[in-house]
């Protein structure tokens, strides 16, 4: 009797939820109006919009908060997020594409300072080099986030951006595709990025970061400059980190001149040789996975990157990318972590650092730079093995603490 009560009710609710939906879009309107938003295009685009009760990031009263599909950054172990197959692949077509768009690249280097190699991985890396067609009407994703999901006012507002740009003229309601997160063009970029960031490279009087190449580099690149991108300087230096390295040291607050750095016993790979002025440059410690793996010494245009996604794998994709399409070299140790934590025990991990006062930011199951060092805190604290790595033997550890 329950369940034939249920299914009669099921109906019933999500034509509810889709009529609140539907009140929610329309209450937007005086918001949308102040934006410059004309009334035929409000209706026009609004007209028979649906929410998308599948994306990720969303809560739905009564339902188990949404989690897939997860980025990429956050879920997966170097090797599997930086592989080497894919590196090589998009530096290949990143050297094709440097010749193809040459005179384009060298007057946006000239202008905003950001190499050339840079912007091309950024757009390989976000929708490769715009062979890749992101799947979602961002239209319906921003609505829906802006309806039920984690960040309801930044993506109201974002909702009402979209509206603008599409009443504008830089782009067709059909053509705005997203990701689940509403980033939108070829090298991905949220509505209001694009009125922040926005360059119309080409000429033609239109932003079009869709299928202008020039406007949707140029754009990047006035991103990377808006954040604080310093002409000249290398996103990071891959270096052997000495026996006795403090790992906890790896979060962005302990800055050093790479001199310093090399002088407690860093060594660059390869045998490269840094002048005078790249050692007097302030860098951060980075062991993406603790002791293991690659060891980099991170420059703020390292942390410029990070701001174009918040993620130390994105930053590590793009840079590598950028180098490689003018040298074949990979990096020079190999990564060896083989699994990466589930999302929950990595939260449980945070919150117990959390009580103990050695771990200071979101409880989000991410293992940043943060929680990294926050673990190689508990693990000097409890006499573990020193590795700033979140393994099953740490979880059992602090399992065991509670």
């Amino acid at each position: 009797m329950a369940i034939f009560l249920l299914l009669l009710l099921a109906p019933h609710a999500a034509i509810a939820a889709d009529a609140g939906f539907t009140q929610f879009i329309a209450s937007l309107w005086p918001e949308a109006r102040a934006t410059g938003v004309s009334r035929a295009t409000f209706d026009a685009v609004t007209k028979g919009l649906e929410p998308d009760y599948k994306l990720p990031d969303l809560l739905l009263p009564g339902r188990p908060a949404t989690g897939a599909p997860s980025q990429a950054e956050f879920v997966q172990v170097p090797a599997d997020y930086i592989k080497e197959a894919s590196i090589a692949r998009l530096a290949a077509e990143g050297q094709r594409l440097l010749q193809t768009h040459r005179q384009t690249l060298n007057g946006i280097e000239q202008r905003f300072g950001v190499p050339a190699t840079v912007i091309l991985a950024i757009w390989g890396r976000e929708t490769d080099y715009g062979r890749y067609r992101l799947p979602y009407d961002a239209v319906r994703v921003l609505a829906t986030q802006a309806y039920v999901g984690r960040r309801k006012d930044q993506y109201r507002t974002e909702f009402i951006l979209a509206l603008k740009i599409i009443g504008e003229g830089d782009v067709a309601r059909k053509d705005m595709r997203s990701s689940w997160a509403g980033a939108t063009g070829l090298t991905q970029f949220l509505p209001s990025e694009f009125y922040k960031h926005g360059v119309d490279f080409d000429g033609d009087g239109h932003v079009n970061i869709w299928t202008s190449v020039p406007d949707a580099l140029a754009s990047a690149a006035q991103q990377l400059v808006n954040k604080g991108w310093q002409p000249g300087l290398r996103w990071a230096y891959e270096v052997r980190a000495p026996a006795n390295a403090d790992c906890t040291q790896g979060v962005p607050e302990v800055t050093k001149p790479i001199g310093q750095w090399l002088r407690e016993g860093f060594v660059p790979v390869r045998g490269e040789r840094l002048s005078a002025a790249e050692q007097a440059q302030p860098a951060s410690l980075l062991q993406p996975e603790g002791i293991y793996g690659p060891a980099f010494l991170t420059t703020k245009n390292y942390f410029v990157i990070k701001e174009y996604n918040f993620s130390d794998l994105y930053v590590l994709f793009v840079g590598h990318l950028s180098d490689r399409i003018t040298s074949p070299q990979p990096f020079a140790a190999k990564w060896s972590a083989s699994n990466q934590l589930r999302t929950s025990d990595v939260e449980t991990m945070q919150r117990y650092l959390t009580r103990l006062g050695l771990y200071a930011d979101k409880v989000d199951g991410k293992a940043g730079m943060q929680t990294r060092a926050a673990l190689g805190a508990f693990q000097k604290s409890a006499k573990l093995k020193l590795d700033c790595w979140p393994s099953e033997t740490v979880l059992s550890a602090i399992r065991t603490a509670r």
